[in-house]
């Protein structure tokens, strides 16, 4: 197995970005896989291998997965991929979420030190690896303090196990308490034109620590690219988004009426939704004096060459303060249940 990854290496094409105080520099966009493995249909697993190659070609080092994607198929899938690359691939995976065999709604939480030591040792198994760059708490659990978590991830890193430390859907003040304990590289939630809860503690508290944020489903899960017109485009089937409320009947139909704007901004710039939407993340590091590493999923080379080239993409501040008041209309919750996001806790 090999050990850890770059400091630097494929930045040639979109701009360098630090994690936290890592000493980690990674692309200013990442790529999330999870969607390579599961919950968003079927996916053709030859498409994603040369989009994960055609993503280090661009620039992207970062990528990002979980041991809870596919129940560990992500990170078995990436594994060749990563060997293949690793000292160019900055990989990112996550603990905390349990599920079981025979139930696919089920979603527990662990934060245990005993669950942590096993999980990580079955992600590096599973990945092939012997140190995982980055690696994230992806949930909290109400039965651990945070303090007792990052101990035991701290833990992991002085093993040579782990690089940096990361933490998903955290509170601004749970931030605070774990980078107290230890440094923490990143931050990762829900950032995006829909999805705006962040900002009132989490991205503050990530700015005054150095904390780098990085926005997973920066389009809105699919929404801002236009892909949903309507009731009619709702999700359905095997995509876990029909279980959301915002993908729903009316909810969708209403959704999909608040595109008007980026269309504007699309159609004068000659660009897509997709890239006005990611444009819109990239432009909040400036906005929030932060760094800001968005992690769009996607399993197709052509919107993922899409997707990068919206990191070199300068909105105006009158095309920002046309796109302002977009998130305050949505209509329908990012989850069902809001109860495990930091947005659920504050």
């Amino acid at each position: 197995m090999k050990g850890g990854g770059p400091a630097t290496g494929g930045l040639d094409t979109l701009p360098a970005t630090p994690l936290g105080t890592s000493g980690i520099r990674v692309g200013a966009q990442g790529l999330g896989c999870m969607g390579m493995s599961e919950f968003y249909g079927p996916s053709d697993l030859t498409e994603s291998r040369a989009t994960l190659e055609q993503a280090l070609e661009l620039g992207v080092t970062l990528f990002d997965t979980a041991d809870i994607y596919g129940s560990g198929h992500n990170e078995e899938f990436l594994s060749d991929f990563v060997g293949a690359h690793r000292d160019r691939v900055v990989l990112a995976t996550k603990f905390g979420i349990v599920r079981k065999a025979d139930d696919p709604t089920y979603r527990g939480f662990d934060n245990s030190p005993g669950y942590i030591r096993s999980a990580v040792e079955a992600s590096l198994r599973r990945l092939g690896i012997d140190t995982i760059d980055l690696y994230y708490m992806h949930r909290k659990s109400p039965a651990v303090p945070i303090e007792d978590t990052v101990g035991t991830m701290a833990e992991l890193v002085r093993e040579g196990k782990v690089r940096a430390l990361g933490l998903s859907e955290v509170t601004g003040a749970e931030l605070r308490a774990a980078h107290a304990v230890h440094p923490i590289a990143a931050v990762q939630s829900e950032w995006s034109l829909f999805s705006r809860d962040v900002e009132r503690t989490v991205v503050p508290a990530a700015a005054e620590l150095g904390v780098t944020f990085v926005p997973y489903s920066p389009l809105g899960r699919g929404f801002l690219t236009g892909s949903f017109t309507g009731s009619s485009g709702s999700a359905e089937g095997k995509d876990f988004r029909a279980s959301m409320p915002r993908f729903s009947g009316d909810n969708a139909a209403h959704n999909a009426e608040l595109l008007a704007p980026l269309r504007v901004i699309a159609d004068a710039r000659d660009s897509t939704l997709a890239q006005v939407a990611l444009a819109w993340v990239h432009a909040q590091a400036g906005v929030h004096d932060l760094a800001v590493v968005p992690i769009p999923g996607t399993r197709s080379r052509s919107r993922l060459a899409d997707n990068v080239a919206a990191a070199t993409i300068a909105l105006t501040a009158d095309e920002l303060a046309t796109l302002e008041p977009i998130a305050d209309k949505v209509a329908g919750n990012r989850y069902a249940d809001m109860s495990f996001t930091s947005a659920g806790r504050e």
